[in-house]
């Protein structure tokens, strides 16, 4: 099952057809059993019609899958980011290679939900940043309980000069407006995500493929559990929270995002999240002014 949240309301997806459900968003999403619960609501919701649908789902009516959450990240999870970091790092490229072997993994805040962009929305890039790169994570949804109850594509927006730079720079390089996205719907499952899923990103420029790579889930080193373990340990989250469990995919060295680049990810089961890179219109109005 597929939950979007739009602008029209709450949206359900099962088996193709479509179901308006009425409630709050958090209220809906966080609970044990969720997948059940969502079942027992299909012989009592309204089915959408066929033309409604393209209404519901129309660009720009889809919104991120948050209400009042955190997003938190898991990072050096993969090998493939474990060599990235290390690879950007001038003075701390160790650091990476021992937390990969570390008992206890690296997590840190992402953002709040007023941060975050959706499905075909921007994403920006720093002004004060000389190299820029999306990075695609399968996203958990963690109840307030700590118990995985679905899943959504991550985009973890990372300045890789600024972390580079000094590994304590690594808030400023991943926290700041639209630095994350979340999308396009929550998928919701009786079962784990299978490890097998693929996991793929695109990122074109002026129409034409810049990039392109997939992976899988099963290349992750710590179990969801594990991670989320860790991440509740001594965190409450009352409505719940999101954890993207880490960067599977990096662009090469010589390639840092431009404005007007769109980047597309796709997970199987999960769907597919496109954004468009820009920058913070506040800069440009700065920019003008002088």
């Amino acid at each position: 099952m597929k939950l979007y949240k739009t602008i029209n309301g709450i949206l359900l997806e099962h088996e193709s057809d479509f179901y308006v459900i009425d409630g709050h968003w958090d209220a809906l999403v966080n609970r044990d059993g969720l997948e059940g619960y969502l079942r027992g609501l299909l012989g009592k919701v309204k089915k959408v019609s066929t033309e409604d649908e393209t209404i519901w789902l129309s660009a720009g009516s889809i919104l991120p899958p948050i209400g009042g959450q955190e997003v938190w990240a898991a990072g050096v999870t993969y090998l493939k980011s474990r060599d990235a970091r290390m690879e950007e790092s001038e003075t701390a490229a160790s650091l990476y290679d021992m937390v990969y072997d570390a008992e206890r993994p690296e997590l840190f805040f992402k953002s709040v939900a007023s941060r975050v962009s959706g499905h075909l929305k921007e994403v920006y890039i720093r002004k004060d940043s000389t190299w820029d790169v999306p990075e695609p994570e399968l996203t958990l949804f963690v109840n307030s309980n700590g118990n995985i109850q679905g899943y959504t594509i991550g985009n973890d927006m990372s300045s890789r000069s600024i972390e580079g730079e000094n590994a304590l720079y690594l808030p400023q390089a991943k926290i700041y407006e639209k630095s994350a996205a979340l999308g396009p719907c929550l998928y919701v499952s009786e079962t784990p995500i299978p490890i097998e899923s693929a996991i793929k990103m695109t990122i074109s420029r002026d129409g034409k493929e810049a990039f392109k790579d997939e992976t899988t889930v099963s290349r992750i080193k710590r179990s969801f559990t594990e991670l989320t373990g860790y991440l509740f340990a001594e965190i409450d989250f009352p409505q719940g929270c999101f954890l993207m469990t880490g960067t599977c995919l990096v662009p090469p060295p010589t390639f840092t995002l431009q404005e007007g680049d769109v980047v597309e990810i796709s997970i199987d089961n999960i769907g597919t999240m496109i954004n468009t890179i820009t920058i913070n219109p506040k800069h440009k109005i700065n920019d003008e002014a002088i």
